[in-house]
């Protein structure tokens, strides 16, 4: 059974202006792997764990328990090197299977605030909560991830997707950074240049060769010189330096998949309003099927509770549809009988997937069957 403490304790009310433009959320676990095998037996608590290579020197760390921090052993670092910098270090081998089980627990917690989720490896992810509270949601999926996986993680908020994940950096482990355009306009002069995306070793010891160590130096130094010397990279560093980054959080299904949505100005627990959503939704998404020469086999609807947990209902049909009377029939449904209203509903939305182009072989029946997913 699933424990939502943390979203019972999440503000029930909108967007305040001061954290409007508050959108991205970074989640970096801690110590990943070495925190997983901390949690699961706990003679390694408070040790130096390091998940990776083996005791003879052989292999190379993968992560490095906190307690192994201290000792300078680090990701990528030969094991023998690892053995040399604290020889009682305890060594693991890794258990992938058992990782990606747990990341696959963490995603889920994502998924209740957001369906706008792009994971960058396997212990962090950016999420998109454009129009909500990103703060009370961040709090609330540190809290999940606390209570449920037994894990800590780091979470940085902001506007964009480099200054989230230079926020989450900031105040591991266990950290909770906000960076506002106010905090950024003073932070980021102050910080090493190394810290802006792109800038690796080799890329550091080129800037510092010209005397730039910080950001500031690179915003004070001559724009036209940069940008010669280093064309698109040293436009992004500048944008970058600014806090500027336009890039957008990808969700690799959007793709495979149609939708709608709308966030309602009023909330309401009233399926029949809703319904005249599903409505609307099912016209426009019939015409891009149609546009497209596609039909679905599969129509989901989504629905946004005032405390921001947000739950999907699909149903698969053998037979797929493009029209808008089927989608609603469908949708409505789905609506009416899967949907709880237990809670006053603050966005709903319509999505249809699992395609087919009309000339692919479909078998015919006298009835459709239904399968809930």
């Amino acid at each position: 059974m699933k424990l939502e403490s943390s979203l019972k304790g999440i503000l029930m009310k909108r967007v305040t202006k001061n954290n409007s433009v508050l959108t991205i959320i970074h989640v970096d676990m801690d110590a990943f792997f070495a925190s997983i095998e901390q949690r699961d037996n706990p003679y390694y608590k408070g040790k130096p764990v390091v998940v990776g290579g083996s005791p003879d020197g052989r292999g190379v760390v993968s992560t490095a328990s906190y307690e192994a921090r201290e000792f300078g052993i680090h990701s990528a670092m030969p094991a023998r090197q690892a053995k040399e910098l604290c020889p009682f270090a305890i060594f693991i081998p890794t258990n992938m299977e058992k990782y990606k089980e747990v990341s696959n627990q963490i995603r889920e917690i994502f998924k209740r605030y957001t369906d706008k989720i792009e994971p960058i490896s396997i212990d962090e992810a950016f999420l998109d909560v454009m129009g909500d509270n990103a703060i009370e949601i961040a709090k609330a999926i540190k809290e999940d991830v606390r209570v449920e996986v037994n894990l800590t993680a780091s979470v940085g908020i902001s506007y964009n997707k480099f200054l989230a994940k230079l926020a989450s950096d900031m105040k591991k482990p266990d950290g909770f950074t906000v960076i506002t355009p106010e905090i950024a306009k003073k932070l980021l002069p102050t910080l090493p240049v190394r810290k802006l995306w792109g800038v690796g070793d080799k890329t550091e010891k080129e800037l510092n060769r010209l005397g730039i160590f910080t950001v500031r130096d690179l915003l004070d130094y001559d724009r036209e010189f940069l940008l010669e010397r280093w064309g698109k990279r040293g436009y992004e560093l500048l944008q970058f330096a600014h806090g500027i980054d336009n890039s957008t959080v990808e969700n690799k299904q959007e793709a495979k998949s149609m939708g709608e949505e709308i966030t309602l100005n009023k909330n309401t627990k009233d399926k029949e309003k809703l319904a005249i959503y599903i409505r609307e939704f099912s016209s426009s998404l019939a015409n891009r099927l149609n546009k497209k020469y596609l039909k679905c086999k599969t129509v989901t609807i989504k629905i946004k509770y005032d405390n921001f947990k947000l739950i999907t209902r699909s149903k698969t049909l053998k037979q797929p549809i493009c029209s808008c009377r089927e989608l609603y029939s469908i949708g409505k449904n789905i609506l009416n009988y899967r949907i709880p209203m237990k809670r006053p509903v603050r966005l709903v939305g319509m999505q249809v997937s699992n395609f087919i182009y009309p000339h692919e072989p479909v078998q015919l029946t006298f009835k459709d069957v239904v399968e809930d997913v």
